[in-house]
């Protein structure tokens, strides 16, 4: 069957579509997938360069989010063979057929696309984790998205909204100001002079919780930007202008906190997590709140160059890749 694997830790642009790669073999509790769409993530980004922090033995296959169609496999409730699903892992998406753990699978309602499937169990999980369990979001109160047009951006934007809250997007040109609008973002501001526009907007009050993707520069203005007991959720660096430092006296003063958001780790060792935070989620994309904007799609042999354009920061909203 055909997969997109990574020869050598040289990517982006040296992933390959192989046509010799063993059909998977289902094993207790797993799913047997036939995959039609591959979600673009930044670990499958850092995968091929080697950089991530788990760094499995070339030749693998890339792929951390996938939707498709259950063909055998385990019997598991809700998930028998024909149901649409969409899936999550470390790595091994992308691929003509899937054995997915069903504790990382999900099925997808009918109004949901393959290719909307396959853009929401790392970014919408991720947030609903950030959110729910580390920002202790509730109803009303206001979440400032850094990086709001990507693809954990836009989905912050929903899931905040689903929750209830008023949301404000940071984006860096007009083109992203319109991905965010359309993702539901109650106000937008660009990135230039972030802080005072935000200011503005909440009347010298601040926000309630900074999800922040970016660090670098805009770390220090996000904290000052935090209305008293506030909460700053680090999430990435994709400035990749280093890790921000904070002085801890400064949160002693504004009664503010700094929480990290280590997503993956913390769910994949809870058997049955991610399937508490997906039905959080079944509620918003019955309502519409939660429909992930698919960005850039391309083939499968072009995964390499899907890898390249996230590098390059062109993506707006989740790249999806087709596998059928």
């Amino acid at each position: 069957m055909k997969a997109v694997q990574v020869i050598t830790t040289t990517g982006p642009r040296d992933v390959v579509v192989r046509e010799d790669v063993p059909e998977p073999v289902p094993g207790p509790g797993e799913l047997l997938v036939e995959v039609h769409s591959v979600g673009i993530s930044f670990p499958d980004l850092l995968l091929s360069k080697g950089e991530y922090q788990l760094k499995p033995e070339p030749p693998f296959t890339l792929g951390v989010d996938f939707a498709g169609v259950v063909v055998g496999g385990a019997e598991i409730e809700g998930m028998a063979p024909g149901t649409r699903v969409a899936g999550v892992g470390a790595y091994g998406g992308a691929a003509e057929l899937v054995a997915s753990p069903g504790i990382f699978t999900f099925p997808i309602p009918d109004s949901i696309s393959f290719d909307e499937g396959a853009a929401l169990p790392m970014n919408y999980l991720t947030a609903q984790f950030a959110l729910a369990e580390r920002g202790s979001l509730k109803a009303g109160e206001t979440v400032l998205v850094h990086g709001a047009a990507g693809g954990v951006g836009t989905a912050t934007i929903q899931v905040a909204k689903g929750y209830g809250a008023r949301t404000i997007a940071v984006v860096s040109t007009e083109e992203k100001a319109q991905v965010a609008r359309d993702a539901g973002a109650d106000d937008v501001v660009l990135l230039d002079g972030f802080k005072d526009a935000v200011k503005e907007l909440t009347d010298g009050r601040g926000v309630d919780i900074v999800m922040d993707v970016v660090g670098g520069d805009v770390f220090l203005d996000s904290l000052r930007l935090l209305s008293s007991q506030g909460r700053l959720l680090v999430v990435g660096f994709a400035a990749g202008q280093g890790i921000p430092e904070v002085k801890v006296n400064r949160l002693l003063l504004n009664n503010i906190d700094v929480r990290g958001v280590g997503w993956g780790e913390y769910a994949m060792r809870r058997p049955g997590y991610m399937h508490q935070q997906w039905a959080e989620l079944v509620p918003m994309m019955a309502s519409g709140v939660v429909k992930p904007p698919v960005g850039l799609t391309y083939d499968l042999a072009d995964f390499g160059q899907a890898l390249v354009d996230l590098d390059e920061r062109k993506a707006l909203g989740k790249s999806v890749v087709h596998v059928r």
